[in-house]
């Protein structure tokens, strides 16, 4: 068996998803070409001796349709023989590419590879590919799928979290990654695009240092007419001794959607030396779960426990979770399950502050989780992502004395 290095992490910033956004006027082609790019130009890749180009996408319509890895490699340069493969594992895309990628070098299939991610929200809206999953009654009734928002207030109701904590937690995220880009944290890892107005985009779009508890108790719920629309239905009939479902998320609450790719250089010890390259951490383990649908965002602490387990560690061994912050009463749970106060548990801040990315976020997640431990001299960190329909990918990386 051959150990997976994480060798480099680039990241664009993520702009908001909408046509005012920072990085609207770049599509996802050009995102991924531009991080490629980047990574030779930061590592002197011989970018012909890459054997994968592995990419998470959630939505794989329209401009991210048709294989997006392979254009984007054509288009960069790469070469001909450089293959590309573009998958969906919803927001759980990006860790997925990364777990998977790193578990064929393990296996002796790869050598050296890309993985990462890419999301346009701005221009491939959510629910653009019009999946059964989304735009079928029939399937929707069938597996009793639900609204993303609908879950995350389940949950909230499940574990009595209170709207004035999960608006605590907000403020606590937006204020860890303001100070985290104030002190220069993100610097080594993002690229900066062309902006709008022609300047630099050099940050992440959608932090708001000044978000405060009475700023966010202004917010109406964002999923209760939703609910009252069919969805909260959907809950009572596959929960029904919850109770009426109390709609406590906000937008203040939820993830932010935004644009938005990351890359990470994996490669065996020896493409790392052949390289001239550092290994910056192994890729110890990963994991992915499932559960039920309806409930659906607990898949992804799931995979953590799964990751710990099948590496005989406990969440105490653990320097650093990056856990999407899909939502956040997922978060307060982490939290409580695993002891995971505000140093451990997206330290930089998260997902609710800086945005989501669907396919892109899990590979920003394990590219910081890597930058954090170093910054930190920590050993191990794991990176997760709760998905749609009940899925969840976690991986577990050990950083790599310097």
């Amino acid at each position: 068996m051959t150990d997976a290095y994480v060798l480099d992490f680039v990241r664009s910033p993520r702009g908001k998803g909408s046509r005012r956004g920072a990085l609207h006027g770049h599509g996802p082609v050009e995102l991924v070409t531009g991080l490629q790019h980047a990574l030779v130009d930061r590592t002197g890749l011989d970018a012909g001796r890459v054997e994968d180009v592995v990419l998470g996408c959630a939505s794989q319509v329209d401009e991210q349709g048709a294989n997006l890895a392979r254009t984007a490699t054509l288009l960069a340069g790469w070469g001909d023989r450089v293959p590309g493969v573009t998958l969906n594992r919803f927001c759980a895309s990006g860790v997925d590419a990364v777990a998977q990628t790193a578990g064929r070098i393990r296996g002796g299939d790869l050598d050296l590879a890309v993985a990462g991610g890419v999301e346009s929200v701005s221009r491939v809206p959510m629910f653009t590919d019009r999946g059964p999953l989304w735009a079928d009654p029939a399937t929707i009734s069938a597996v009793g799928s639900v609204h993303m928002g609908i879950a995350a207030d389940l949950n909230a109701t499940l574990d009595g979290f209170t709207r004035e904590q999960l608006d605590a937690y907000a403020v606590e995220t937006h204020a860890k990654a303001a100070a985290a880009w104030d002190a220069g944290r993100y610097a080594g890892s993002v690229v900066p695009f062309t902006g709008p107005d022609g300047e630099p985009v050099t940050r992440d779009e959608l932090v708001r240092p000044g978000t405060s508890a009475e700023s966010l108790a202004q917010l109406p719920p964002a999923f209760a007419e939703l609910g009252a629309q069919g969805q909260d239905a959907l809950v009572a009939a596959a929960h029904p001794g919850v109770g009426p479902l109390r709609h406590e998320h906000t937008v203040g609450t939820s993830p932010a959607l935004a644009d938005g790719a990351a890359l990470l250089l994996l490669g065996s010890r020896a493409a790392a030396e052949a390289a001239g390259l550092r290994a910056r951490a192994r890729v110890v383990a990963s994991a992915t779960a499932a559960t039920d649908p309806v409930v659906m965002l607990t898949a992804g602490q799931q995979a953590v426990e799964a990751v710990l387990a099948r590496a005989g560690l406990t969440a105490a061994d653990v320097d650093v979770f990056e856990f999407a912050e899909a939502f956040a009463a997922l978060c307060l749970r982490f939290r409580r399950d695993l002891d995971a106060g505000p140093d451990r548990l997206n330290p930089d801040g998260g997902t609710i502050a800086m945005g989501h990315a669907f396919g892109a976020t899990g590979a920003i997640l394990v590219g910081q989780c890597v930058a954090e431990l170093e910054a930190r001299e920590g050993r191990y960190g794991v990176a997760a992502v709760s998905g749609a329909a009940g899925l969840g990918v976690a991986v577990l990386v050990e950083r790599e004395p310097a």
